[in-house]
């Protein structure tokens, strides 16, 4: 499953560099999938594409946010998520809302780095 960021966030920043996939963002900033990926294009739903470089609407105006589409739990580059082992407050937690196996966690890591 992807990782959360609770409202117990300080805005302290730790989180955000140690995300491989640039899933993590400071509060209010706009985001794009191929932020730190090799993304490029992206087949939506209806079988268009858009760009990856598209930029999106914050998930979160007030506190440090991770992009749930893009969170692998840091599969594939760490042994854990590295935003919950530098987080002071302990705010990075497990969202139940995006449960995933290792499988799919990896499949994503594939998706958006091709390693």
């Amino acid at each position: 499953m992807a990782i959360k960021i609770t409202d117990d966030c300080i805005n302290c920043g730790a989180c955000e560099p140690e995300c491989p996939n640039t899933a993590i963002y400071e509060p209010g900033a706009e985001w794009a999938y191929a932020d730190g990926t090799k993304l490029q294009v992206l087949e939506l739903e209806n079988g268009e594409t858009e760009s990856a470089f598209r930029k999106q609407e914050p998930v979160s105006p007030e506190y440090y946010y991770i992009v749930a589409n893009k969170c692998t739990e840091c599969t594939g580059f760490h042994e854990e998520p590295q935003c919950a082992a530098v987080c002071p407050v302990d705010c990075c937690v497990p969202d139940p809302e995006y449960i995933e196996s290792k499988e799919e966690l990896e499949a994503k890591k594939f998706w958006m780095h091709g390693e």
